[in-house]
């Protein structure tokens, strides 16, 4: 623990859903669910508005639109919210050189070790203009937590949302715990708390005069002495700027399970170049292939296979998963697929394209030896509907231009059809038009920034205040610490 709050962490509010919000004026102020749209869809992210209809995160789609019928749902933008998380973190990089990220949308900073704040005046003067320069970057909200460690900063800025700053001082946490949910504290998830409930703890204070040696009975020993520990705000975790992806992957659950093994092969063939592409954008190779299916009675199975070196060729990685395909039976149908790339480095093993080469001769000397009879049929694969193709080409929230209206963006599509709203980030909310689905006119289209001109923050954070005088002349406005 620490004896100033200066560790900081940063979380977006309902990231996914408030990008979403900023790009399209006509709706802001209005539900909005981002995730999958088909009848096995998820929900991703739900704005405040939709939250308050009951919609949250993870749960299906299918029942948040009972739950909000008139939300706009949309399919994630995954380039534009990667774009928007890169300006956010270039922003705490600039903090200091301790970040350590989370996910797109959340991270912690040591501020100590970028000499931006030594305590409570300074790391709040630093969290409010961070949140600042956050909003005049990207157009959107983020909620700071700052406390002596890693745990307590999250529950702030937890505590905060949205878009709020909570300082938890040094000496308070334990009655700032106390009344809370154990389901507050890390590592306490549905189960273990129903557990603990069940023991008659149903808070922080609970746990902490429940003593570790109950605990340890209750959870085992090592749960039990880190929970002991958390219910006492104890936690001395290092903020580590490297945070080594293990491994990269890409999969789909599909509406209709397949059947037909040509279309599977297809399915797994294009999620190994989508997953190659996301090793290429990371600046990474890896070097096992795993395929996942999930059959048609839930049962999943993964496959791998370990290859010479580190890759990032597609050749490679798709016929690889092709290979895995092959000892996997899919009879009865396919709900989901998946490929996925281990043992990531940082180079490439050339001689891999020797590799790809191989594959291919193995494969077409496979193809010949077991080529059908003359009278024998291939199975055609199985075709997707008109509106099925619709979707896929055009996903609701997904940007498009048209040459005679500008840019805008896709609310549906079906019976040959697809409807767009004209507008963009800043401007007023546009007129709706519809046209075939097969318009020369109308194209997909790379989704513009949330802000039209960004203020320039190259030299930030040069006047945020470095001591603890010139801290205390700069720490009006914000929340209260507790």
């Amino acid at each position: 623990m620490r004896p100033a709050p200066t560790i900081l962490h940063l979380d977006m509010d309902a990231f996914y859903a408030s990008a979403e919000q900023a790009a399209k004026p006509s709706l802001r102020g209005k539900a909005v669910v981002v995730g999958g749209l088909g009848p096995r869809g998820v929900v991703a992210t739900a704005s405040y508005e939709a939250r308050r209809l009951g919609v949250h995160s993870a749960m299906p789609t299918a029942q948040a639109r009972r739950l909000a019928p008139n939300a706009a749902y949309l399919v994630p933008r995954f380039s534009l919210y990667r774009t928007v998380s890169d300006q956010v973190m270039e922003l705490l990089g600039r903090l200091s050189p301790l970040v350590e990220p989370l996910s797109l949308d959340e991270a912690f900073v040591d501020l100590e070790a970028g000499g931006t704040a030594d305590d409570s005046a300074s790391a709040r003067a630093t969290g409010e203009e961070l949140r600042a320069a956050i909003r005049a970057v990207t157009g959107l909200s983020g909620s700071v937590g700052l406390a002596g460690s890693k745990m307590l900063a999250k529950i702030a800025s937890e505590e905060a949302k949205p878009d709020g700053l909570l300082l938890i001082e040094p000496g308070t946490e334990r009655e700032l715990l106390a009344p809370m949910s154990v389901r507050i504290l890390p590592g306490v998830g549905p189960a273990t708390g129903d557990h603990l409930r069940r023991a008659g703890m149903t808070t922080v204070h609970d746990l902490a005069e429940a003593g570790e040696a109950e605990l340890v009975r209750l959870v085992g020993k090592a749960h039990g002495h880190g929970l002991h520990r958390m219910a006492l705000g104890l936690d001395d975790r290092p903020v580590v700027a490297e945070r080594d992806a293990k491994s990269v992957s890409v999969e789909d659950t599909f509406d209709v399970d397949l059947h037909d093994r040509v279309r599977v092969r297809a399915e797994v063939e294009r999620l190994a170049v989508r997953c190659v592409e996301r090793l290429r954008a990371a600046d990474r190779s890896g070097r096992t292939v795993v395929l996942k299916v999930r059959r048609y009675d839930f049962s999943t199975l993964t496959r791998s296979e370990t290859l010479r070196g580190p890759t990032d060729d597609p050749t490679v990685v798709r016929e690889a998963a092709g290979r895995l395909l092959e000892s996997v039976d899919t009879t009865g149908g396919v709900r989901l697929l998946g490929v996925g790339v281990t043992g990531l480095a940082d180079y490439t093993q050339e001689d891999l394209f020797a590799q790809a080469a191989d594959a291919r001769e193995l494969a077409q000397r496979d193809r010949e030896h077991h080529a059908p009879a003359a009278e024998e049929s291939v199975p055609e694969p199985e075709a997707d509907s008109a509106d099925q193709l619709a979707a896929r080409r055009w996903p609701a929230g997904h940007d498009v231009h048209h040459e005679e209206h500008g840019h805008g963006w896709v609310q549906g599509s079906g019976i040959g059809r697809v409807t767009v709203r004209f507008e963009e980030p800043w401007s007023a909310p546009g007129r709706v038009l519809t046209f075939r689905i097969d318009d020369p006119l109308l194209r997909p289209a790379d989704p513009l920034p949330l802000v039209r001109e960004s203020p320039d923050y190259s030299s930030w954070p040069a006047s945020l205040p470095k001591s603890r005088s010139s801290g205390a002349a700069a720490s009006g406005g914000g929340e209260s610490s507790p």
